[in-house]
Parts: C-alpha cells; sequence; structure tokens
C-alpha cells in the first residue's frame, strides 16, 4: 500500500478509473500503487494532477518510494514478481543476507507485494517468521495472513529428498505447506 492508493481510493476512484483519468495503462497505474517500483516523473505528474495534487503528490509519492529499503521482503518480491519465478533463490536470499546483518525491522515491515505467485508469498511469510525467531523478535502482522498453500511445495523438488524435507522442515514452513531441508536459511 501506498500514498497514491491511499490517496485514489480517498477520491473514491478505481484503479481503472484513476489510469484512464491520469491517461497512464491500468496495469502502468498498478506497478505505480506497489510499494517499490521505479516511477518515471512524468508519470507521477500525470498521475498526481489526477488526484488534484500537482506538487504534492509528486513529494508523497517519492517520499513513500524512499522509505522501502533495499533488501526488505517488500523489495525482493517486487524482484521476483518482475524477474520470474525461477529468480526467487537470488532475491530470498538477498533478504535473508540483508536481515541476518542488520537485524533491521524495517526490512519485515512491509508485505511482499501483491500479485506475488501464492508459493513465493507464502516462502517470504515462512522465511520472515523463521528469521523473526532466530532473532527472538515478534515478526511483522502481515505473516499471520498469508495462507497455507492448497498443495505442499517441496522447494529442493527432487524426488530424494521429499522425506528429508518432511522430517527436517521448520514449523514455519510446514505450516504453509512447504517442506524444505533443515539446512534451508543456511549459505555454504
Amino acid at each position: 500500500m501506498n500514498v497514491l492508493a491511499d490517496l485514489r481510493r480517498e477520491m473514491g476512484m478505481s484503479q481503472r478509473d484513476m489510469a484512464l483519468r491520469a491517461g497512464i495503462s491500468f496495469r502502468g497505474l498498478q506497478f505505480l500503487e506497489q510499494t517499490d517500483h521505479n516511477w518515471r516523473i512524468d508519470t507521477l505528474a500525470k498521475v498526481a494532477e489526477a488526484l488534484n495534487l500537482p506538487g504534492q503528490g509528486i513529494d508523497l509519492v517519492v517520499d513513500d518510494f524512499l522509505r522501502t529499503r533495499p533488501d526488505s521482503i517488500a523489495d525482493v518480491s517486487m524482484r521476483m514478481l518482475l524477474d520470474g519465478l525461477e529468480s526467487w533463490k537470488l532475491h530470498l536470499f538477498d533478504f535473508v543476507d540483508a536481515f541476518r546483518t542488520s537485524h533491521d525491522a524495517r526490512l519485515v515491515r512491509d508485505p511482499p507485494v501483491h500479485g506475488l505467485e501464492a508459493r513465493l508469498a507464502a516462502l517470504c511469510a515462512s522465511t520472515v517468521e523463521a528469521l523473526c525467531a532466530e532473532h527472538e523478535s515478534m515478526a511483522p502482522p502481515w505473516c499471520a495472513g498469508v495462507p497455507a498453500l492448497p498443495c505442499p511445495w517441496f522447494v529442493a523438488g527432487i524426488e530424494n529428498l521429499k522425506a528429508s524435507a518432511l522430517v527436517e522442515s521448520p514449523a514455519w514452513f510446514r505450516k504453509r505447506n512447504i517442506f524444505v531441508l533443515g539446512n534451508f536459511l543456511s549459505r555454504a
């Protein structure tokens, strides 16, 4: 959620109405309303004008963009969404490394972006919960709203490792029907 989405809702406008009024694509507005997206200033100006906030609107949006921390779970989930399903390992472990290095609660404050594949959203939530437990801190409230997957997901994808994953998978992953090996969050 960001300032633009909040302002649009306050005006009682749908995303489609706002996109039409601002002269941008519907998908472009969806990306613009996500917490971490590289926005073009001319697009921001169009949306701000559509919100009747030509000067102030851009300032609000830029401020919201600058608050999103690089390597936060919101940031890496956006990269997963943009780079495709197979990119999750690189991006997720960038987040894991950043969190373990900094212990910065701001990295887990905002949830993964909307539109992220359900398996990846569940994996992000389980990873955040595991890391918060590791650092003896509370998991953010958004984690509780991420449901279990309807079918088991064996992350390793190797048939011979399924039995090990069933036994070793930490509770944060099992509760969402995700099965990983016990050393999943470890780096070699």
